[in-house]
């Protein structure tokens, strides 16, 4: 790995959550802070990238460090952490503790590190991006005040407050994130930002978010409240009484848009694009001394995950035939499979693929859409060791799911895996065969349930070696003659004659 690679940034989203979309925007401005440093950037959902300096973004909801065992990977933390702060789980901390980490906040750093001097903190203020072409005036704007974040007993009292002077708050009724949450931010006079642990650390990205948007904010303060010194004279800041004072004569008056047009202009001032240059050269010192520990050799996954998309599994080999879900092969199990495989992927680098190697094979409602469905289940059974698993969750025959999706080729019930199982010889299988190690029934919520009420099935696969006596049935149903090719040279004894072929004989009709 050269020390001047690329950098990739990756979101780290569990499966479905909304929330981590709430990530995007510290990425995009790294990404646009790492641009203007001349770097080329690129970016994912939960896909690491070989041979660059991945800056992972979202660890605190679980990562496992076995996922960049090949890679060089620095830990954005973005969460309030220590005493007053969001109790994170040990594993997130001592995986701060092991790791390159950049923070944005020095107020953290001190709860993870030996020495919070060596963390680099990197200030998300100004993004000019987010500047409107067509911004409305403060003055008409339709949205008095909007609450954006997560709700509890201390941010309640401090809206509470606020409305009981006679004021609005405005607020969302599910998750939203991007463009789709930017449109309210454009059209509220503020956005009022409270703390929501006893910490009290500032929420610097939501609020220079807001800022950069053209939409002022007003904001909680304590004495534990330490911003950076972009937000002392671009925020208005509330401390104690203040609140009610200030919205029971000052809000929406001609003295407040103009202080808050002020306030705007001052934030736009501020540029860290230097802490962003040390975040850099922190990273690539640290990508060049990992390059040092990372095996060169090709890698040999263990563990294959059919289906990527929504359902990848970091640190597993991710297969599809579909290349906008962004596997890390683009690879047809349902086709001629033709071993060792040797290729180049994007996430892990070179890869080698043998008969036997595989530990584990996932797939989850992959099967429903796979027409060799015979080739699939062979190449899967010669890729396993013996002993190896196959886990399917498939659509259950009789639900009302089963034929909803208009790509589906088949529905599964109790008998779908007899020839995979019992009957392998018909699909010309000798040595080996699957046994089923375990079998449920799943609600529409893919809970474990009763057979009537089922919606899917999941099962385990075990791949076994066959008995003598079903290689001897084998051998009996199947057309092919298995015997070995024997050399010519072993049916001659030594120092013995080999008798010329003789001319045929005439046949009289």
């Amino acid at each position: 790995m050269s020390i001047h690679a690329d950098v990739h940034l990756c979101i780290v989203q569990p499966l479905g959550s909304p929330h981590w979309l709430g990530l995007l925007d510290q990425a995009r401005y790294y990404r646009w802070m790492f641009r203007r440093l001349g770097v080329h950037v690129t970016i994912a959902k939960n896909r690491l990238r070989h041979g660059a300096i991945n800056f992972v973004f979202g660890a605190h909801d679980g990562f496992s460090p076995v996922t960049a065992g090949r890679h060089a990977c620095v830990f954005v933390n973005l969460e309030q952490i220590g005493e007053g702060g969001r109790q994170m789980h040990p594993s997130f901390i001592d995986l701060l503790r092991r790791s390159a980490v950049v923070d944005y906040d020095p107020g953290n750093a001190a709860f993870y590190a030996a020495d919070p001097a060596d963390v680099p903190i990197a200030p998300i203020l100004h993004a000019p991006y987010l500047s409107p072409a067509n911004s409305i005036p403060l003055e008409d704007r339709p949205i008095d005040l909007l609450f954006i974040g997560s709700l509890n007993e201390r941010r309640r009292a401090w809206i509470n407050r606020i409305e009981a002077c006679g004021r609005t708050v405005a607020m969302f009724d599910g998750p939203l994130y991007s463009a789709e949450r930017d449109a309210y931010i454009l059209q509220a006079k503020a956005v009022i930002n409270a703390h929501y642990y006893e910490s009290c650390r500032f929420e610097q990205a939501r609020v220079s978010h807001c800022l950069s948007l053209g939409t002022p904010v007003i904001s909680e303060r304590t004495p534990k409240t330490l911003p950076h010194e972009a937000f002392e004279d671009s925020v208005l800041w509330l401390q104690g009484e203040d609140l009610e004072q200030f919205f029971s004569e000052d809000f929406g008056t001609p003295a407040y848009y103009e202080a808050m047009y002020g306030a705007l202009e001052r934030f736009h001032a501020h540029d860290p694009l230097e802490a962003y240059a040390d975040v850099l050269g922190f990273a690539q010192g640290y990508a060049g001394e990992r390059a040092k520990q990372i095996d060169t050799g090709p890698w040999r996954p263990t563990l294959i995950n059919l289906g990527s998309g929504k359902d990848y599994q970091p640190g597993w080999l991710n297969l599809d035939i579909v290349a906008r879900t962004q596997p890390d092969l683009l690879l047809n199990l349902a086709e001629p499979l033709a071993l060792p495989l040797q290729a180049s992927t994007t996430t892990q680098g070179e890869l080698l693929l043998e008969e036997g190697s595989v530990k584990l094979i996932n797939a989850n409602n992959v099967l429903e859409h796979v027409r060799d469905l015979v080739a699939l289940m062979g190449n899967c059974l010669v890729l396993l060791a013996p002993g190896g698993e196959f886990r399917i969750e498939v659509p259950y025959e009789h639900a009302r799911a089963a034929w909803q999706d208009p790509t589906h080729v088949r529905a599964f019930n109790e008998n779908s895996w007899t020839y995979y199982t019992d009957w392998f010889w018909y699909l010309g299988w000798y040595e080996h065969r699957f046994e089923i190690a375990q079998s449920t029934y799943l609600d529409e919520r893919a809970r474990p349930c009763e057979q009537g009420r089922a919606a899917f099935m999941r099962l385990t696969l075990r791949k076994i070696e066959t008995t003598p006596a079903e290689r001897m049935h084998a051998q009996a149903m199947q057309p092919e003659v298995r015997l070995p090719d024997d050399p010519f040279e072993l049916a001659v004894p030594p120092n013995s004659k080999v008798l010329p072929l003789r001319e045929p004989m005439a046949v009289n009709g």
